[in-house]
């Protein structure tokens, strides 16, 4: 047993047996069974395994490598532009891909090599894609914004929507770090070799599948077409539409695409179950409701109180896996930001933002271990090393979105 999935056991056998003594046993079996029923039991709780489907799909029809050859014909023969061709794809591809180990991974498989073969510093290297993989939890379709929207009953629709610009704004940052860092040390990222103009619009036709994808999920959910669950399903429907036809899609690649969205969701499924019977445990002791009344009536400015909570998800997210952390903690301190007045879609980006910082931060860093196993040569110290280049860019998007929430619901607001 994995020790992932004994704090996920450990979580909910403290959830049943803290709600066991407040209230009664009997009180805490009928709780299991009503509320475990009663939430799985819902049909949108389909978009889950939906669009982890539709992700894995993608990744294994070789629309990736597709996105990824777009942006090097474009961007390949500036100083560093191999990496931001690599930010460019992850940007590209977390539009269709809700995990951020399934984007750098994906990405990290194609563009490692590449890095390789024109000479790239693997501090460079392997710091893109080790950072480029978290735009997967804030590009839509998010599974970590799904969860979010699922657990504060939320609309999942103005999540994904909420998502959209800072995952943009995100990727720019990233690609405004390499610019400098290749300015500073040259030999960092050389410049790769030129290629037409023609060629440049020709390689356009490998972000179609991967746009028409996105257009019609996003679109369609813009346009009130579709349900989360019926743009998950639409999404699905319409990858293998495009993939199966060329071939590129085998049936070993679908068979390892259900097996693999079967794992990541019965996994999700399981920290699902342990916020549910740890919320109610929280809820029944009226800690979550004390704290924030508590915290509300400090005499501080409301910003004071976020940046504590920041740090908490930020120092949080180095040592627990985001989802897991987010899942755990969403019943504390999501009615403390209501408490403070802020608005429910910016905040949950924002927090999620922070701690999918985790994914490049030791000691847990689960992008950096990805990285490590599709590149091994390359030290664990040194790819840790790397991630601090584009931390800054994390911290900074982070703030900006503070300063500047309107990035965050300009689109949501739109919708309403």
């Amino acid at each position: 047993m994995s020790p992932a999935l004994l704090g996920i056991l450990g979580i909910i056998v403290l959830g049943f047996c803290g709600f066991a003594l407040v209230v009664s046993f009997k009180a805490a079996i009928n709780m299991v069974g009503t509320d475990i029923w009663a939430t799985f039991s819902k049909y949108g709780l389909t978009v889950i395994p939906l669009f982890i489907l539709m992700g894995y799909l993608a990744f294994n029809s070789g629309i990736a490598e597709k996105l990824y050859n777009t942006a090097y014909k474009w961007f390949g023969h500036w100083r560093g532009g191999l990496a931001i061709a690599t930010i460019g794809a992850d940007e590209l591809f977390a539009a269709i891909c809700g995990s951020n180990t399934a984007t750098a991974a994906t990405m990290g498989a194609i563009a490692l090599p590449q890095m390789k073969k024109y000479n790239y510093d693997t501090r460079l290297s392997s710091g893109t894609v080790v950072t480029g993989g978290t735009l997967g939890t804030v590009m839509p379709p998010s599974v970590l914004l799904i969860i979010i929207g699922l657990q504060t009953e939320q609309s999942i629709i103005k999540l994904f929507l909420g998502g959209i610009l800072p995952a943009i704004l995100l990727g720019i940052l990233f690609v405004l770090t390499i610019v400098v860092l290749c300015r500073i040390w040259p030999e960092f990222g050389p410049a790769g070799p030129r290629t037409s103009l023609k060629e440049k619009f020709i390689s356009l036709t490998g972000v179609l599948e991967a746009l028409a994808i996105f257009v019609l999920v996003i679109g369609g959910l813009y346009a009130g077409v579709f349900t989360p669950t019926e743009a998950g399903a639409a999404g699905v429907m319409l990858t293998l539409i495009v993939t199966i036809p060329s071939r590129r899609l085998t049936w070993e690649g679908i068979m390892s695409s259900v097996k693999d969205t079967l794992k990541i969701s019965c996994m999700a499924f399981v920290l699902v179950t342990g916020a549910l019977i740890f919320g109610r445990f929280l809820a029944i002791t009226r800690l979550p409701f004390m704290v924030a009344d508590f915290v509300a009536s400090l005499p501080v400015s409301p910003y004071v109180i976020l940046a504590i909570i920041l740090l908490i998800y930020m120092i949080g997210g180095c040592f627990v896996d985001a989802l897991g952390f987010l899942v755990l903690t969403i019943p504390i301190f999501f009615p403390l930001g209501m408490a403070l007045g802020f608005d429910p879609i910016w905040y949950s980006i924002v927090i999620t933002m922070v701690t999918t910082m985790g994914a490049i931060t030791p000691p847990v860093g689960v992008n950096i271990y990805v990285v490590k196993a599709l590149a091994p040569e390359i030290p664990l110290g040194t790819i840790f090393k790397s991630a601090s280049f584009f931390l800054l860019a994390c911290i900074v998007c982070t703030i900006i979105l503070i300063i500047f929430p309107e990035i965050v619901l300009v689109i949501p607001n739109m919708v309403h």
